[in-house]
């Protein structure tokens, strides 16, 4: 449990040399900052974030799994918004230089520490961050007085999230939209139209892609296969879930909020996370 007006922090970097250098500067520049945890890949920062509830969350770009913006996306999803809830973590991403990263982190004015940590520069994050979680403390004031939840914070940062995520993953020319799905079955590769695909899914080292009749495993990585997919038709709807967007029929949202898409020519729902939740606010 938390003492009372100790600001705490989970470390999310997967060099260990460079998570103790970023451990010791912390312990110069905010000496009442509590390190909870240290971990090395983005699903234990997802599960120590939401176990631990920190004031700040320090994510490396690249670590295994998940990179820290996805793993950001992941924990927002997965993040309570209840009243009595807290709220959630500040946000600090570290890099090593990326132009387009860091033209992204200025471009949503997301805080970043470039690697190595130089302590001059982690000085003015502190002092940000320390606006930020004060602020974050009235408006939890504020929000028990009225009875009231305040998701405009969430909701800002989700809208950050959307555009880093797309920004840092530019810096080539998106090619021509894919026709057709090359997919092996015994000793014959198929021709599949994209077109007929109902929705694409992650899972493992393969892509489930399934039509309305039948299922096949691709070795393509969602995210290799978004760019070439037709934004207007295929939406990113989950980390792991791309959906056509001419085979939904209808849109739910369940006791807590969450939403659903119903799907014309197959059985299953299909989860909305949060960061997409947004594209279906006019239905």
């Amino acid at each position: 449990m938390n003492l009372p007006n100790t600001p705490t922090a989970v470390i999310a970097e997967d060099e260990p040399l460079l998570a103790a250098a970023l451990r010791s500067e912390l312990a110069q520049a905010w000496p009442e900052l509590r390190i909870l945890a240290s971990v090395g890949d983005g699903r234990s920062a997802v599960a120590q974030a939401l176990a631990l509830q920190p004031d700040v969350l320090f994510l490396d770009i690249r670590m295994p799994g998940l990179s820290g913006l996805e793993a950001a996306a992941e924990l927002m999803d997965a993040w309570p918004t209840a009243a009595t809830n807290p709220t959630f973590p500040t946000l600090v991403f570290v890099t090593a230089y990326d132009q387009y990263a860091v033209q992204a982190f200025d471009a949503q004015a997301v805080d970043y520490l470039l690697k190595p940590v130089q302590p001059e520069r982690l000085k003015k994050t502190v002092a940000k961050v320390q606006l930020a979680i004060a602020a974050q403390a009235q408006k939890a004031i504020n929000t028990i007085a009225n009875q009231t939840p305040d998701t405009q914070p969430l909701e800002t940062t989700l809208a950050q999230l959307r555009h880093l995520l797309a920004a840092t993953g530019s810096g080539r020319a998106a090619p021509a939209p894919l026709q057709y799905i090359q997919a092996s079955l015994s000793s014959t590769i198929h021709l599949l139209p994209v077109s007929d695909v109902v929705y694409f899914e992650a899972a493992d080292k393969y892509v489930r892609v399934l039509t309305a009749e039948r299922e096949v495993l691709i070795r393509t990585p969602l995210k290799e296969l978004l760019p070439q997919l037709d934004a207007n038709t295929f939406w990113q709807i989950h980390r792991s879930t791309v959906v056509n967007t001419r085979c939904i029929n209808h849109v739910t949202r369940d006791e807590v909020g969450k939403l659903w898409l119903q799907l014309h020519s197959r059985p299953e729902r299909l989860a909305v996370s949060r960061l997409y939740a947004y594209l279906f606010r006019a239905m």
